[in-house]
């Protein structure tokens, strides 16, 4: 793709001219719910020096990123959908790819660190403060962030300059790598980058997750008291049920296997991990949070119940 003049056709849900009002409306109240959601949580995590801990700076991110997610896709498409115009330039499609792929990587990343993080807690509690100390939990997330940054600045440049052989219709409410890979000539080479890229920042991270958490269970069924397994249960069940919503839809999405129309699903299962999951992270933590759920309640003037 040598000519940076180029623009990019984004196929969205429907070319129906019915749709698209509602549509904007829709996704438009999904950002603005996980905006206000995430950035609440930020703002709890900050004002409250109790939460100043590993693991709610971990999720401190965790909003940052679900965040900048939401905002890489939505505001765009809401824009496409009232104006009816979804063409995108060369420098708009591959900088929101870059910008998508940045945060997507973090998470991949955020999210084993959450994860070891529980593992350290129940399976080393008297050396938790020694491994994740304040030092090591801004090395971690510094590493992601810088992770994230490298592997969208591969990612796309390699993408930008791949020769597209079926058209410049980009068959995503977004430009996404996956999407390119479709409408680009065959390219071997392209192909095992896309593969080793998906498999070392996706299902990577994500089978260290599932490892932390097959010993952190391990270690909960050996606590003799069913009050006490079940205490270190709810300190780590938030996050599995965000990891399985997360890795759920973003597998489904990338590993699936080849269908007669897979747009409709694929399209479907993409809103779910960039526009659901990161609206819903935030509830989930707050609401099976006890600690959480104090401070946003002593942030809005309310005591909590037992105080």
């Amino acid at each position: 793709m040598e000519n940076y003049t180029y623009s990019f056709f984004i196929l969205t849900f429907s070319t129906s001219s019915k749709l698209p009002p509602a549509l904007s409306i829709f996704f438009f109240l999904i950002y603005l719910i996980g905006l206000i959601a995430n950035s609440t949580t930020i703002i709890v995590i900050y004002r409250n020096r109790h939460l100043h801990t590993p693991m709610y700076l971990f999720l401190c991110n965790l909003a940052i990123v679900d965040i900048c997610y939401t905002t890489t896709t939505v505001p765009k498409l809401v824009d496409m959908f009232l104006t009816g115009d979804y063409t995108l330039s060369f420098a708009e499609c591959f900088t929101q790819m870059y910008f998508f792929l940045h945060v997507a990587t973090t998470e991949d990343l955020l999210l084993f660190i959450m994860a070891y993080d529980r593992y350290v807690a129940i399976c080393n509690p008297l050396r938790y403060h020694q491994m994740l100390n304040k030092k090591t939990c801004i090395l971690l997330m510094v590493v992601a962030w810088i992770t994230g940054c490298i592997n969208s600045t591969v990612a796309t440049l390699t993408t930008s300059n791949i020769p597209l052989c079926s058209s410049n219709v980009v068959p995503q409410f977004l430009c996404e790598f996956k999407a390119f890979a479709k409408i680009s000539c065959p390219n071997t080479g392209f192909q095992l980058f896309s593969y080793m890229e998906a498999i070392i920042f996706g299902v990577g991270p994500f089978l260290c997750s599932i490892m932390s958490y097959t010993r952190v269970i391990i270690v909960i069924l050996h606590i003799k008291s069913s009050d006490g397994r079940r205490k270190a249960f709810s300190t780590c069940s938030s996050h599995l049920i965000v990891l399985t919503m997360y890795y759920g839809t973003w597998m489904s999405v990338y590993i699936m296997p080849p269908m007669a129309d897979p747009r409709l699903f694929e399209l479907t299962l993409t809103v779910l991990f960039t526009m659901i999951t990161p609206m819903l992270n935030p509830l989930i933590y707050s609401v099976r949070n006890k600690d959480v759920r104090r401070a946003l309640l002593k942030m809005f003037g309310f005591r909590a119940r037992g105080e």
